[in-house]
């Protein structure tokens, strides 16, 4: 590692770190970057979920996970489903599915029911030492 890695590295925000961990996450599975996908293709994208929204009591049923990999963020749209086991906001997924365009009033691009995989988290949580 270079002097310039080390200064980049050690200015560096957690932020930008913890994208620069998910684009290598994603690049070692050999899947596609959100921010490199042409929408109207299929892609392999894997990623966190970073948040969800449900749709409110008397509208259709439907999710939407935004999955973040470090260089973009997609909406995952799952319709007729009012929750899913095992997403939560956290969790890392693969995802298969054709993405989409920008939707109205969203900066993101979206894949609408996508097949999906649950992933182990990236990193355990550091114990305590014993006593």
């Amino acid at each position: 590692m270079g002097v310039r890695s080390l200064w980049r590295r050690a200015l560096a925000s957690e932020a930008e770190l913890d994208a620069g961990e998910e684009r290598a996450a994603a690049r070692a599975e050999g899947t596609q970057l959100i921010g490199d996908a042409v929408p109207g293709t299929v892609v392999d994208l894997l990623g966190t979920v970073r948040s969800l929204t449900y749709s409110p009591p008397g509208a259709p049923p439907t999710v939407s996970a935004e999955l973040y990999d470090g260089s973009g963020s997609a909406d995952l749209i799952f319709l007729g489903r009012r929750e899913i086991a095992g997403i939560v906001p956290g969790r890392r997924l693969a995802v298969h599915g054709r993405i989409g365009a920008h939707l109205p009033g969203s900066a993101r691009m979206h894949l609408f029911n996508p097949a999906y995989r649950l992933l182990p988290p990236a990193r355990l949580p550091a114990k305590e030492p014993a006593r």
